[in-house]
């Protein structure tokens, strides 16, 4: 009997020490990272790619709410995902690298004469720094329909060379954006190229597969702070 009670005393005493020592910290990050969200990688820019066709990129929508994504291939595909608020960001244009917001009222954009009252403002600070989605009136200033290839104006998410032909994204630029239903979100795109690479030297490392994080605030209010 002895031995029984030392022998469970011994058990209990394990146990708590495996308790105390799981000290692992808990990750309060709410922002998703999606990596390698495949866009329309059959397409290129130029005859004798091989596997791809010479065609323009078909845009591909991304709700951030469900992750859902699609692809538009034609004009029914257009009527069927564009003309709502299901998608909040598409990738559109050379690559998929154009990222424009779901506003039915700015010509020219997928999401034209549909009810998304998408906008996107540029903070130039890190993601996890920016807390609060900018005023109204900052929106209805300096709000864009989307961003693309920063060429020294400073409204790109990307630079790109014409020597090489190869992205390089922008670093600590956050994208503060209302999604498709009016709430606020922020946005940092963070590659273009399989695997997310720090360094990319060849022209044909496989693209467009686009890696980007992102918060949203589901309770209406400008508050993003992911942590």
């Amino acid at each position: 009997m002895k031995n029984l009670i030392c022998f469970s005393l011994i058990i209990l005493s394990l146990a708590s020490c495996s308790k105390s020592a799981d000290n692992t910290p808990q990750s309060t990050d709410r922002a998703i990272t999606v990596s390698d969200l495949p866009a329309d990688t059959t397409a290129a820019m130029g005859e004798g790619v091989d596997g791809k066709q010479s065609r323009p990129f078909y845009t591909v929508t991304f709700n951030l709410n469900t992750k859902e994504h699609h692809t538009i291939h034609n004009a029914a595909d257009s009527t069927q995902y564009l003309k709502n608020t299901n998608w909040d960001i598409a990738f559109s244009k050379e690559y998929n690298s154009y990222v424009v917001t779901n506003n039915g009222t700015i010509a020219g954009t997928p999401g034209y004469g549909g009810p998304g009252v998408g906008r996107l403002v540029i903070v130039e600070k890190p993601f996890d720094q920016v807390t609060t989605a900018p005023s109204e009136e900052i929106f209805q200033s300096q709000g864009l329909a989307g961003v693309g290839w920063d060429n020294g104006n400073g409204y790109g998410w990307f630079f790109y060379s014409l020597n090489n032909h190869i992205c390089v994204p922008v670093r600590n630029r956050t994208f503060v954006i209302k999604t498709a239903t009016g709430k606020f979100a922020k946005l940092e795109l963070l590659n273009i190229y399989k695997g997310n690479p720090p360094v990319v030297t060849d022209l044909f490392w496989p693209a467009p597969y686009i890696t980007f994080r992102y918060f949203v605030q589901e309770d209406g209010s400008r508050d993003l702070r992911n942590k």
